[in-house]
């Protein structure tokens, strides 16, 4: 497993938990030093997750060994069907999509993979979507609707993809059309970031009746690289460009751009994917049965108040000053 650097300490003390585990099976008498270490494990990981900067949990949204879309889909879905290409120009790996079954419920699922090793990350654009992904999701959201099907999408890309054959084959009009299309589907829809939201790459399949937010994913209009770049010109001062932004869960539940956050496993779904899996489909279905139990012009109309009141903001009068 990848470490980062706050990390480092914690990895070191489990590692010792571990050496004198195997020990003390020979040697009961270690017992006591055991459970002292066990301790002040436990106190360490306390101390260190409780204080994360926004850098920090940046780190841990984009971690390489934090499940991706793929683990959530076959994890969290007893059947899935992928269904490939945009009927268009052709299919787009990075956008995974098709048909599957979560408990009782069939519905469509959508998500962003980025992959597990270097040739995977090559395979599928390091999650960026290029103009076909967006049009495959769309085809797939549409169909859905066609057979009375919710949607469930997975939000995990540092953007959409800005290479010049993307923009050529019309990538601005292809997110556009995703969110104009979303925010009249007439079916249940639900988003969770799962870890890395970048801008409108990820909004394109994130307009929903419910998006969540696993609790230490991200989700922002720019990169703090970006950001620190374009105001200082020094991509080194993204950990100072993540504090302006309040791109972390946390902040997005406080400011109402997300309904929910998903709580993980102790120090990020990469020290525990499994659980990390579980506890997010528990979540989702809860909120995927709550969500068809409601009249679709009721959801329609209540989508698009969502997303009609973010950005309002009250000027103060000379009295209030």
């Amino acid at each position: 497993m990848a470490v980062l650097d706050f990390e480092k300490p914690i990895i070191e003390l489990e590692k010792r938990v571990q050496e004198l585990t195997r020990l003390a099976e020979k040697h009961p008498e270690i017992e006591g030093e055991l459970q002292e270490i066990r301790e002040r494990l436990a106190r360490l990981k306390k101390e260190i997750y409780s204080r994360l900067s926004r850098w920090n949990r940046v780190q841990i949204a984009r971690h390489p060994d934090r499940p991706h879309a793929l683990d959530f889909i076959h994890g969290m879905l007893e059947e899935f069907v992928e269904l490939h290409g945009d009927r268009t120009l052709g299919d787009d790996p990075a956008m995974v999509a098709g048909i599957g079954r979560m408990g009782p419920i069939r519905l469509a699922v959508i998500g962003q993979e980025k992959g597990k090793n270097l040739k995977e990350r090559k395979h599928r654009n390091f999650g960026m979507p290029h103009p076909e992904g967006y049009r495959k999701a769309l085809r797939v959201m549409q169909l859905a609707a066609r057979f009375r099907l919710p949607v469930l999408t997975l939000v995990d890309t540092p953007g959409a993809y800005p290479g010049i054959e993307a923009e050529e084959r019309g990538q601005f009009m292809a997110i556009a059309r995703n969110i104009q299309e979303m925010l009249r589907l007439p079916t249940p829809i639900v988003t969770v970031v799962i870890g890395e939201g970048g801008s409108g790459g990820a909004l394109a399949i994130a307009v929903a009746d419910r998006v969540m937010g696993l609790e230490y994913s991200m989700y922002s209009v720019i990169s703090p690289e970006g950001c620190a770049s374009i105001l200082w010109r020094d991509a080194s001062r993204a950990p100072e460009a993540a504090e302006a932004l309040k791109l972390t869960a946390p902040d997005l539940l406080r400011l109402g751009v997300l309904d929910a956050l998903i709580p993980e496993p102790q120090g990020g779904a990469h020290r525990d994917p499994s659980k990390a899996i579980r506890i997010t489909r528990d979540v989702v279905l809860r909120h995927l049965e709550e969500l068809q139990s409601l009249p679709v012009e009721f959801l329609l109309q209540k989508r698009r108040a969502r997303y009609r009141s973010f950005g309002r903001f009250r000027v103060k009068t000379a009295d209030e000053n």
